[in-house]
C-alpha cells in the first residue's frame, strides 16, 4: 500500500456529543463498580477524561446519576433477559446494559 492509498481511506464520521457521553458513561460506571468511587469522585475527575470537552456534559452527569441512583430497578429490568446471573457479568458488560436500560426507560425520545 502506498501513501497515496492510505489517503484515500475514508474516515469515520466525528462522534456526536452524545454517543461521547455515553462511552464516558461506561467508564464512570467501571470506576464506580470496579474501583469503588462514587458519583462525586467520577464527576470531579470527568472533565480530565480524554473527549470530556466534545461530550453533552448535561446527558453524561443525569445518565451517571441515574444508573447509580436506579441500580436495583435496572438490574431487575436485565436480569430476566441475560443468560446468567447479573453479579457473572464483567463490569463492562454490566456497565453497558444497565446504561442501555436506563436510557430505553428515561430518554425515549433516542431513536431505537
Amino acid at each position: 500500500m502506498t501513501d497515496h492509498d492510505q489517503d484515500q481511506t475514508p474516515k469515520a464520521p466525528p462522534k456526536s456529543a452524545r454517543r461521547r457521553a455515553r462511552e464516558l458513561v461506561v467508564q464512570g460506571l467501571y470506576q464506580w463498580q470496579v474501583g469503588g468511587a462514587d458519583e462525586a469522585a467520577i464527576e470531579a475527575y470527568a472533565p480530565e477524561m480524554e473527549g470530556f470537552a466534545k461530550a453533552d456534559r448535561e446527558f453524561f452527569v443525569g445518565t451517571l446519576r441515574g444508573v447509580i441512583n436506579q441500580r436495583a430497578n435496572l438490574i431487575a429490568q436485565i436480569a430476566s433477559h441475560i443468560d446468567r446471573p447479573f453479579p457473572e457479568l464483567s463490569p463492562v458488560e454490566a456497565s453497558v446494559l444497565m446504561m442501555g436500560c436506563f436510557e430505553m426507560i428515561n430518554h425515549t425520545e433516542t431513536p431505537y
